[in-house]
């Protein structure tokens, strides 16, 4: 007689990602959106607070705080 053995996942409920493009400007912020972020505008929103957002590049690379307004280093695409 063979065994079969049941493996028992659990899956957490997948939510959507909100997504936002950032563009530098910057040189400090051109760097690292050249070197660390590949280029890639996108960015996954993880955190929202009342002025900022907490981004984390669409590479997993950096993260990082950016205001939703009057930021010197990145500007937010709409």
């Amino acid at each position: 007689m063979e065994v079969k053995k049941i493996m028992i996942s659990m899956k957490t409920p997948k939510t959507k990602k909100r997504l936002l493009s950032v563009s530098p400007l910057s040189f400090k912020a051109k760097n690292r959106f050249a070197n660390i972020m590949d280029s890639l505008h996108s960015c996954v929103i993880e955190q929202e607070v009342d002025d900022k957002f907490f981004l984390v590049s669409i590479n997993k690379k950096y993260c990082f705080w950016i205001q939703k307004t009057g930021n010197e280093h990145w500007k937010i695409e709409k």
